[in-house]
């Protein structure tokens, strides 16, 4: 409700135009494998890596990270042992605010900006969790590779503009047959 709220926000104050950030007009990419990437294009792959690996290190080795992770796996024995769940809460969403915020400019020097563009690349987001799993970071990592492998392989043969279908036909498939996803741990809930 809040996405949307926002999107209806962004369309009142700049318009349903799609506007651009005004990157560097790149003249011609380096082809790997029969594909053409863009040097900014491995810039994004680049920083995405160096945040990814920053990430896994704060969650391993610091002292918040392991925070963060004791009031994920039980908020109750978290606090027993001293741990204010409501900080590393603020500290978690603070963390993902800052990632989200560079994701935001690195999608938005690549893309065209649209006040709707928010939704589909959440959805995006949210298949490529349930696929690896959710709670699980390389899980994701996997779900996201999988799900852009699909959607890439799937316009070969279907048009291009059930692009976005595919993602939802694969959350569709997860949720039925596989909601913990690949690499997700399986809960038993008991009566």
């Amino acid at each position: 409700a809040l996405l949307i709220f926002f999107e209806a926000l962004i369309l009142m104050l700049f318009g349903a135009d799609v506007k651009t950030i005004g990157y560097i007009k790149i003249a011609k990419g380096l082809e790997f494998l029969g594909a053409i990437i863009t040097p900014l294009q491995i810039v994004i792959v680049a920083v995405s890596f160096v945040l990814l690996v920053a990430l896994f290190l704060f969650m391993k080795k610091t002292k918040t990270g392991k925070a963060m992770r004791a009031v994920a796996g039980n908020k109750d024995a978290a606090e027993i042992v001293g741990i204010s769940a409501e900080k590393i809460y603020s500290r978690s969403f603070i963390i993902g605010s800052a990632i989200a915020g560079i994701a935001a400019i690195l999608v938005g020097l690549e893309q065209n900006l649209q006040p709707m563009m928010g939704t589909n690349l959440m959805i995006k987001g949210f298949t490529a969790a349930i696929i690896g799993g959710i709670g699980s970071v390389p899980g994701a990592i996997l779900g996201s590779f999988l799900l852009g492998f699909a959607e890439n392989y799937g316009i070969w043969f279907l048009p291009s503009g059930y692009k976005d279908a595919i993602a939802f036909v694969i959350l569709f498939i997860f949720l039925l047959f596989r909601p913990y996803g690949i690499l997700g741990i399986r809960k038993n809930f008991q009566k």
